[in-house]
């Protein structure tokens, strides 16, 4: 049976980390803006059926849930664990993998090697926060990298956890590299 193990704050005033007692994934992310997005996801869209949820993001053993601001935990939090206990995991939908044009760029040798640096040093402290972060494209010496979860709306993600990543690439991988979040 699926539980929450914990309920952790994150940086993010408007977001909870909750933890789970089991995997929800395999290490695929799942990120959902809005209600529309969830339709198709039982575990997103029964969250999204609680009044004042603005975005879902699950990944392995967390859910990360933001809220409205002027949305209270109180009310929306024990909501939350009730909806999570009450799950019935053979909904849960298999795991996509992600689009052809970006499957494509991952099997070039340079995003290969940033996604490991990321993968090693960046993507678990964000995880421990509730967030996640995704590639979305790397041209032109410019990666193009999408905050999720809690970091979605983070202002600490869009300020410094940016100017991080793209000192630690350039350390790491090409220091002429220049990372934008969008």
């Amino acid at each position: 049976m699926l539980r929450v193990k914990a309920v952790d704050l994150t940086p993010n005033p408007n977001a909870l980390k909750f933890i789970l007692n089991k995997k929800l994934t395999n290490g695929a992310a799942n990120n959902f803006a809005s209600k529309k997005e969830a339709q198709n996801n039982p575990v997103a869209k029964g969250i999204f059926e609680i009044n004042g949820v603005v975005s879902v993001f699950y990944t392995e053993n967390f859910i990360t849930v933001e809220k409205e601001p002027a949305a209270s935990w109180q009310n929306i939090q024990l909501q939350i664990i009730r909806f999570i206990g009450s799950f019935d995991e053979s909904e849960l939908p298999a795991e996509i993998s992600e689009g052809e044009s970006l499957e494509e760029e991952r099997k070039s040798s340079a995003l290969n090697k940033i996604n490991g640096i990321l993968d090693k040093r960046i993507r678990p402290l964000l995880a421990t926060d509730g967030g996640g972060l995704k590639v979305i494209s790397f041209e032109k010496n410019t990666l193009r990298i999408k905050y999720e979860g809690a970091c979605g709306s983070c202002p600490f993600a869009i300020i410094g956890t940016l100017k991080t990543i793209e000192q630690l690439l350039q350390r790491e991988f090409d220091p002429n590299i220049k990372v934008l979040a969008v």
